[in-house]
């Protein structure tokens, strides 16, 4: 998989300029996808990594053509503020409600994190990664971590945002008394809620639906995508083949047994997130499963 902090930091600078909406010969804006789920369907922008850095303004236009109106920041277009984004965004008619924010980030400057966030739009702050060497992550890398995220989340909260942790694979591998990832949910405050993405769920070794079950109240947003058919990968994966990533509704994955513990759960936001290398391909065979898909 590319590496998401990268993208994270270096955005190309033809972003820098923000959009500006043209006042004649515009369009007509599609209708936001409707669905079944108990909150909107949106796209979490690291789906757009190659397009994005090279055209803001015209791949958010692109992406809003879709009938998506809601996104998921992975960080700021190189050399641009957190106010130009946002009127980007603004221009393209599309609305930031989360926002990732890299680890370091949160335990160094929480405060500026969450400004930025706010800046945005933002509800909600989004650790997607835990450092940790290539042994392996740790219990003691799990302890740490949360120590953070309780400190971040008092900085949020006081801003009227929230905190999460955007689970991978590496942290559902045996630990005393459960899993790594039980380790660090027990001993995080339950205000930090969970971004539950139900390929690296299932990557991990874990049953995406029983997971979100089991963090009832917990998981205000899940990332959306399917699993290649006859994939399989060892447990605890954080990695798979560009090809894993497929059109939800043509994989492996139980997807109505999975929304239905969503919704059950309360999940809020549901973002997209292709990983593949045809994210124009595959997000709008993913909205046609979505929107037609009942439970």
């Amino acid at each position: 998989m590319p590496s998401r902090r990268s993208f994270m930091t270096s955005l190309a600078v033809g972003a820098g300029v923000a959009a500006v909406r043209p006042a004649f010969g515009v369009t007509p804006v599609p209708p936001e996808v409707k669905t079944v789920l108990n909150g909107p369907v949106g796209l979490q922008l690291w789906s757009l990594r190659v397009d994005l850095p090279k055209d803001v303004p015209g791949t958010l236009q692109r992406l809003r053509g879709l009938g998506i109106r809601h996104v998921e920041a992975a960080g700021l277009p190189k050399g641009t503020s957190a106010e130009d984004f946002r009127k980007s965004l603004d221009a393209a008619n599309l609305v930031c409600r989360s926002a990732h924010m890299p680890f370091e980030r949160l335990r160094d400057d929480a405060a500026g994190a969450v400004k930025e966030a706010k800046t945005l739009g933002c509800l909600f702050v989004v650790c997607p990664w835990i450092p940790h060497d290539k042994a392996g992550f740790t219990a003691d890398d799990a302890a740490k971590a949360a120590a953070v995220f309780n400190k971040a989340s008092q900085v949020a909260k006081g801003e009227g945002l929230r905190l999460a942790y955007h689970a991978h694979g590496y942290e559902f591998l045996p630990a005393p008394g459960g899993t790594l990832f039980e380790t660090l949910v027990k001993n995080t405050d339950p205000a930090v809620g969970i971004e539950v993405d139900i390929f690296w769920a299932k990557a991990g070794g874990v049953d995406p639906a029983a997971l979100i079950a089991s963090l009832h109240g917990r998981v205000p947003l899940i990332h959306v995508k399917d699993m290649k058919k006859g994939l399989e990968l060892p447990p605890g994966s954080s990695g798979a083949p560009e090809d894993s990533d497929v059109a939800a509704g043509t994989g492996q994955l139980d997807l109505p047994a999975i929304f239905k513990a969503a919704i059950k759960a309360g999940v809020e936001l549901y973002y997209i997130e292709d990983e593949s290398t045809k994210p124009w391909e595959q997000i709008p065979v993913t909205l046609k499963y979505l929107s037609a898909m009942k439970l």
